[in-house]
């Protein structure tokens, strides 16, 4: 325990961050201090809004410094404890970066993990913040009921496949849409959707009147631009919107135009929110049981990407944003 692996974001970019942009750099394992914890990480999380993180001007958190280690949650275990909470062995997940160890003050822990009987990469995926954000901005903002119709973007990833799944256990049917056929095939096979489409086919929006005959009555965006463009006009009346990411764009500045869509939520009497995770922190925790529940019954499948030692971190984001994954991205360390 004397070096500690560190990715620094090293430049600013002004889109998705490329490797080029951070740098991998040792430095000494540090000892915590009172108050404080070290973790030694095992699995780091690559997320969507990470990018957004990396930028000048962050949308709901504090752009990451440059020359600070890259904000990320992880899990990991504590190897030394000057907090009464945490104990040397303890399972933890937190905002603890992308680095070897992590020395961090006990808020930096989103929540010690307590389902031993299931893998601890979960605590980042479909047992942490992509299956909670799935869980809560569903049924909290698009409050599905038996028999609607639920169409997703971003169908196959780590947030749109439980969407999909919990929208089910809600009697929902379910539509996603995805790019390639590969992922529109696992969303269908290994995530249970009624219909998945792919979205770089030609002729895919004449697919989407034939999956949704009735309508959308819950569009769950993850991806903003052409495909929400796509998806507000076929709403249903009294169809809710819950925007939950804006993968598709690259840039908001200059700020990009596209339809507007106040007319389609004036006559169809619909609704549309955004859902951003921080403000939900406090429905963590009954949250994971409630997954863990599903996982444990068979209703509630996963996929992982893993990529192997921390090498792999500078290119996972762009890798991210360039649709490699099948699954949730993760980073085992070595």
């Amino acid at each position: 325990m004397t070096a500690n692996r560190r990715v620094l974001l090293s430049s600013r970019p002004t889109a998705v961050a490329q490797a080029s942009d951070f740098t991998i750099v040792e430095a000494a394992v540090e000892a915590p201090e009172e108050g404080e914890i070290l973790v030694r990480n095992t699995v780091l999380s690559v997320e969507p809004a990470m990018r957004g993180w990396t930028l000048a001007s962050a949308n709901y958190s504090a752009p990451v410094q440059l020359g600070s280690v890259m904000r990320a949650l992880a899990t990991g275990h504590v190897v030394e404890s000057r907090h009464p909470d945490y104990a040397p062995g303890d399972a933890v997940t937190g905002w603890f970066g992308w680095q070897d160890y992590a020395r961090v003050p006990a808020s930096a822990v989103v929540r010690k993990v307590l389902e031993t009987d299931l893998p601890l990469s979960l605590s980042l995926g479909v047992l942490g913040i992509n299956g909670v954000t799935a869980y809560l901005a569903l049924t909290e903002l698009g409050l599905p009921k038996a028999g609607e119709t639920v169409l997703v973007s971003t169908a196959a990833g780590s947030v749109g496949s439980a969407v999909g799944q919990i929208a089910k256990v809600h009697g929902c049917r379910t539509v996603g849409i995805a790019g390639g056929p590969v992922k529109a095939q696992l969303c269908r096979d290994a995530f249970g959707y009624d219909a998945a489409l792919d979205y770089k086919a030609a002729g895919w929006t004449g697919q989407l009147d034939e999956a949704c005959p009735n309508g959308v009555d819950v569009y769950f965006d993850n991806t903003a631009g052409a495909i929400s463009d796509a998806a507000y006009p076929r709403l249903a009346v009294g169809g809710r919107v819950v925007v939950c990411g804006t993968a598709s764009i690259q840039s908001w500045d200059p700020v990009p135009t596209g339809p507007r869509v106040e007319r389609v939520l004036l006559m169809k009497r619909a609704r549309m929110a955004g859902f951003v995770m921080f403000d939900w922190m406090h429905r963590y925790e009954e949250t994971v049981g409630t997954l863990a529940g599903l996982v444990r019954d068979g209703r509630l499948a996963y996929r992982e990407d893993v990529l192997e030692g921390i090498e792999a971190c500078p290119d996972a984001l762009a890798g991210l944003y360039r649709g490699e994954n099948l699954g949730k991205r993760l980073i085992r360390l070595v």
